[in-house]
């Protein structure tokens, strides 16, 4: 059970920094002069989206045991 949360904490984690990536990309093909600006706000959403995904990681094994 506490490998399937494991789990659907990296799934998520991971399927939030493709959208982020995907959206960064979008922005950056329609307006080519936000290039350094899309970047940066993609590095910080994908550092947060990571934390978050670290975060219920480890309260995953903190309460995890816990019935």
């Amino acid at each position: 059970m506490i490998v399937l949360m494991y789990a659907a904490v990296v799934v998520a984690a991971a399927g939030s920094i493709a959208l982020i990536a995907v959206t960064a990309n979008q922005a950056m093909a329609r307006q080519p002069e936000i290039q350094g600006r899309a970047f940066i706000v993609f590095v910080l959403g994908a550092a947060f989206c990571e934390m978050l995904g670290l975060l219920g990681f480890v309260l995953g094994l903190l309460f995890g045991g816990q019935a």
